[in-house]
């Protein structure tokens, strides 16, 4: 948090100075055109930060990191890249278009496979390997085991899903900062109680406990990711001094998944993530609505954050009702994870 709170404002200068500029689409709001200009790749600065923050902790408190918490710093840093080459390419350019869609889906895909493939290895004394072959909801479904090559594609299309909805989420100014900031937080106190209930110790309470390697490790990467972004946000609330790019947004949904993926949480993220799936949602039902119906549109504009500011509500009005809805998913998702413990 201290990284971003105090870095962020120097690498807005830093970015100003080059003239690293957002460019706006021409077809966009008009009332986004004012944005044009404003520093981006801000994402670069909370990639950083958590990435020294965990290596920091991890040397304060003299301990090794761990193999599941290194393949999400992997994940997360990996999708950074891809949407920094991104930015660079909108900048250097100067339009709003940066890699080609093909080449956007390769890297993307380049990381997550790679991530994929090295989740499946690395067992520990027990046997326990970073990813599951089984897709989890709160635990390991235990009917829906996958082979190795099935568990690969759908790793990948968590992935892609969750990357790609919190890149639509970004379009007003601290809206897919705060959003994510509050499911990260969510996943450091799920990895807490995993840790707590876990069945590599004692305190693990027989069919309840969790089968989850390194669950206290990623609660120090989940709780790195919150700091790093309630810092950043400071910068990025309306009206934001610097935008966290494709860079940020990409790099996020990249770790949001790597979580659930290690978590044993793949569905649950479905709903603490809820904000970006309605948001993924409504992009795909305005084009879905548009071809079926020849020309008309479901929404004023998709996504859903820019319909409502056609409709005349403000940006920040916009940007903190969505942040209540984020809200309400959370403690939904938080509501459901601690039922089903205490059902059993």
């Amino acid at each position: 948090m201290v990284l971003t709170l105090l870095g962020t404002r120097y690498a807005i200068k830093w970015l100003a100075r080059r003239g690293y500029g957002q460019e706006i689409r021409d077809d966009g709001l008009q009332s986004h055109m004012i944005k044009r200009g404003t520093p981006t790749m801000g994402g670069t600065v909370f990639i950083v930060a958590t990435i020294v923050g965990y290596f920091a902790a991890k040397l304060f408190t003299m301990t090794p990191p761990t193999a599941s918490a290194l393949l999400v710093l992997f994940l997360f840093a990996g999708m950074g890249v891809v949407g920094f080459l991104d930015d660079f390419i909108k900048i250097f350019r100067q339009r709003s278009l940066g890699l080609r869609s093909k080449a956007k889906l390769a890297g993307q895909t380049m990381v997550a496979v790679i991530f994929a493939v090295l989740a499946l290895q690395f067992p520990d004394d027990r046997g326990q390997r970073p990813a599951s072959p089984f897709i989890s909801f709160i635990r390991d479904i235990g009917w829906l085991e996958l082979p190795s090559i099935l568990v690969i594609i759908w790793i990948l299309l968590l992935i892609a899903g969750m990357s790609n909805g919190v890149n639509l989420a970004d379009g007003l100014d601290g809206l897919a900062t705060g959003a994510s900031m509050m499911v990260f937080g969510a996943y450091t106190l799920i990895c807490i109680w995993q840790f707590n209930q876990s069945c590599a110790t004692e305190r693990g309470v027989g069919a309840k406990c969790y089968e989850v390697r390194d669950p206290r490790d990623l609660a120090v990467v989940a709780a790195c990711l919150t700091g790093a972004l309630f810092g950043f946000l400071w910068w990025n609330a309306s009206p934001a001094k610097i935008f966290m790019g494709d860079t940020g947004s990409l790099s996020l949904g990249g770790a949001l998944a790597g979580m659930a993926v290690m978590t044993r949480t793949e569905l649950l993220v479905l709903l603490l993530g809820g904000l970006f799936v309605l948001i993924t949602a409504s992009v795909i039902l305005q084009v879905g609505y548009f071809k079926l119906t020849h020309g008309k549109r479901l929404f004023r504009m998709a996504p859903l954050h820019h319909h409502f500011e056609m409709l005349g509500w403000e940006q920040v009005n916009v940007v903190i009702r969505f942040w209540i809805i984020q809200g309400l998913c959370v403690v939904i998702g938080l509501g459901v994870f601690y039922a089903e413990w205490v059902t059993g």
